[in-house]
């Protein structure tokens, strides 16, 4: 297993809490996690960035969530939230010297991902979008319920919200409940609550990427969702694979919303596939 170091990188007037492992001569893979309170880079895929040799992984806490900075001035509504973190995570990899990454963005992060391509898309290599946001459909009750976790913040909420997260919660074993409550404390914290309610403010603007937005996507794109996702549907992915020129779908039985969590193994061997395959498109 790979060791994780962890760091407050400032990036403006902000710090993005960032883990990092990997050779930093291997070529870079930049992890970016979805919405939902208590979350974090960590909680996503610690047991990725640790099983993937060969690459340098960067997975920061967006701006807003976990021990990243919480701006009290956030744009609110999802779509202006999502570009000012796209912009800090760009501003991230400058800091950090990346001149060209793979990208994994899961649920939000895949939003963030999707501006950050149309953006500086000469600074991403191969994508791939997992449960991703994005698309134009209407949000599904599970979705809703994460939105309005704070009218019941306790553990037992926690509890209950992770159930709809994922295809079956026996693969937590015993531990589910002290998960629940161990992350219903750290959602607890007032910056955490006030990021999540000004992202999720329902009177904003949605962010929708139409098809002819992702037709000007060049990049090769993995699109990986649950069979079973309750919180982004799976014809959210097939609008994606659709309409981005170079994307190939994967859709993956009895799973959820998590499936780097459900599926880790599976979901590393197709990463790992793919970021390895040559490129059948010419330069970005």
């Amino acid at each position: 297993m790979t060791d994780i170091t962890t760091t407050d990188i400032q990036v403006g007037d902000w710090h993005l809490h960032t883990h990092q492992a990997g050779n930093p001569e291997d070529p870079t893979v930049l992890w970016l996690h979805g919405s939902g309170p208590g979350v974090s880079a960590r909680s996503n895929w610690e047991a990725l960035i640790t099983s993937m040799p060969g690459y340098r992984h960067i997975a920061p806490d967006l701006l807003g969530f976990g021990d990243s900075s919480h701006p009290e001035d956030l744009p609110e509504g999802v779509g202006a939230s999502a570009r000012l973190r796209a912009q800090a995570i760009l501003q991230l990899l400058d800091v950090l010297g990346v001149d060209r990454t793979h990208v994994v963005g899961n649920s939000m992060g895949g939003m963030v991902t999707l501006l950050m391509l149309k953006d500086r898309p000469e600074l991403f290599d191969r994508v791939i979008l997992m449960g991703s946001g994005g698309a134009p459909i209407p949000p599904t009750p599970d979705l809703i319920r994460m939105v309005r976790y704070y009218e019941e913040p306790t553990a037992d909420a926690m509890l209950e919200l992770l159930g709809r997260f994922v295809y079956d919660t026996s693969g937590f074993g015993d531990s589910i409940r002290q998960i629940a409550e161990d992350r219903a404390v750290f959602a607890g914290r007032a910056d955490i609550q006030r990021s999540h309610e000004r992202t999720f403010t329902p009177e904003a603007e949605p962010l929708w990427f139409p098809g002819e937005a992702l037709a000007g996507i060049k990049h090769e794109v993995l699109v990986v969702h649950g069979r079973e996702d309750r919180i982004i549907p799976v014809e959210a992915s097939y609008h994606l694979a659709r309409h981005l020129p170079n994307a190939q779908l994967h859709v993956l039985p009895h799973a959820g919303h998590w499936v780097q969590i459900e599926q880790v193994s599976r979901f590393r061997d197709l990463a790992r596939l793919f970021l390895n395959e040559e490129s059948r498109t010419k330069g970005i």
